[in-house]
């Protein structure tokens, strides 16, 4: 694995420094957010897209049957 190189400013705390933590506590919220919701889309779609495949097919105009709609032919 890579190593990070940090640079650490020596000295006492400025008020930038409580900014950026602060903007870095926000983004990290922002991205455990953004994975929870992909997460949860994902098995949200996994789950249904082929019973709203089924759904549109029963509600379209012939009126095929559910063997129609399964079957690969």
């Amino acid at each position: 694995m890579a190593s990070r190189v940090s640079l650490k400013v020596k000295g006492k705390g400025t008020r930038g420094s409580m900014e950026e933590d602060d903007n870095n506590a926000v983004l990290q919220r922002a991205k455990e957010w953004t994975n929870w919701t992909l997460k949860k889309v994902k098995v949200v779609a996994h789950f249904g897209f082929i019973p709203l495949i089924i759904v549109v097919g029963m509600n379209a105009d012939p009126k095929p049957s559910l063997f129609q709609l399964l079957s690969p032919v």
